[in-house]
């Protein structure tokens, strides 16, 4: 990553989240964005776990944050790859996740892979 600054996403992603803002949370990512968790099985009854569009995701979000009022981000570590980043945090019920993100030449968002320590297993609000 040569000109985006990875720490300032981190930061500027995290603290979107936690103030639930849901447009700053999406101005983020690009509108062909690609994203696959487990949570997406569960939450968005998608057996594919992958959405493939901004308003896909943005839909998704706001169910999210529906579903966890109390959701509140802890940011553990930004691991910095070749156009890619990797936030470490303290996600839903204090459970371990791991985001990487590919970014486009604009430094949005476009391709996301999300990775918790029990998968989708015991979600509950």
């Amino acid at each position: 990553m040569t000109q985006h600054d990875p720490e300032r996403l981190a930061h500027e992603w995290i603290e979107a989240w936690n103030r639930h803002d849901l447009d700053a949370i999406m101005a983020h990512y690009a509108d062909d964005v690609v994203f696959t968790s487990p949570f997406v099985t569960v939450l968005a009854k998608e057996p594919s776990g992958t959405l493939r569009s901004a308003s896909e995701l943005r839909a998704y979000f706001a169910h999210a944050l529906e579903t966890f009022p109390a959701l509140h981000f802890e940011l553990l570590d930004v691991l910095v790859g070749v156009s890619s980043v990797t936030l470490y945090y303290r996600s839903v019920n204090e459970r371990l996740a791991a985001e990487v993100m590919r970014l486009n030449d604009q430094g949005l968002i476009m391709r996301v892979a999300v990775h918790y320590r029990d998968g989708a297993k015991n979600i509950s609000k």
